[in-house]
């Protein structure tokens, strides 16, 4: 299964639209995941119809609209692995051990809010995967999201793609 991770779109406030190589990398993977953050019910819309399978979170900047269709947390199981989307999982010391602690459950946890690309293993296996954002970059060098295949059980060719500026 190819899956495309993204998070922090924040349209319409940081961009008008969301990229166009973005947009297509969706026509092409089987799963997108998205972190929260959207802001925008309409960007929700566009998702949702470019995606053949959508896995959803709602972010701390999105209103009542966004969050009577998403939930906080989601899961899924996908190529034989337990995924988690959440939206926040705070300050980036100790990361590892608390999002461990909090989803013993799971074997690759998504997340967002810091636009800041991440990929860790905590200890006991839990990967951690952040896409960073695809339109605000904050003081990153590029705009991001990232693609992985999940299969028998296995994370492989996670890819992050920058977009151009």
């Amino acid at each position: 299964m190819r899956l495309l991770l993204t998070s922090d779109t924040h349209v319409p406030s940081r961009a008008k639209r969301l990229p166009e190589d973005l947009l297509t990398a969706v026509g092409e993977v089987d799963v997108v995941i998205h972190a929260g953050d959207w802001t925008d019910e309409a960007t929700l819309d566009v998702m949702e119809s470019r995606s053949r399978r959508l896995i959803a979170v709602y972010g701390n900047n999105d209103g009542p609209a966004l969050r009577r269709r998403l939930p906080e947390v989601a899961r899924a199981e996908i190529g034989g692995l337990r995924f988690a989307v959440v939206h926040e999982t705070g300050p980036a010391s100790g990361r590892e051990r608390r999002c461990a602690a909090l989803f013993p459950d799971t074997d690759v946890l998504v997340f967002g809010h810091s636009h800041i690309p991440w990929d860790s293993t905590a200890p006991g296996g839990l990967r951690l995967l952040n896409p960073g954002s695809p339109t605000d970059r904050r003081r990153q060098p590029h705009r991001t999201y990232l693609t992985l295949t999940a299969e028998d059980g296995a994370l492989c060719d996670v890819v992050l793609h920058r977009l151009p500026v």
